[in-house]
């Protein structure tokens, strides 16, 4: 799977999303991922919006994701 097209996934699905995602086996990948729909959610519930873009991927063609979800006004303060 390549990481480009998990981008494109993750983008399309979230509210004024900007992520980028890497892989050094195309199994298994790193997701930053930057939306204003995490407002007022918890790191679990971050991550199910992740998890519900991608759908049956994971744990298929994706066979691990390490997630970093923050809101525009968190990734801004850690300096992004």
């Amino acid at each position: 799977m390549n990481p480009e097209h998990i981008q494109t996934l993750i983008e399309s699905s979230l509210a004024d999303c900007s992520a980028r995602v890497s892989t050094p086996d195309n199994t298994h990948y790193e997701a930053i991922v930057i939306s204003t729909a995490f407002s007022g959610k918890r790191s679990l519930q971050r991550h199910q919006l992740i998890y519900g873009a991608l759908g049956t991927l994971i744990g298929n063609e994706i066979h691990a994701l390490s997630i970093q979800a923050f809101t525009p006004r968190e990734w801004a303060d850690q300096g992004g």
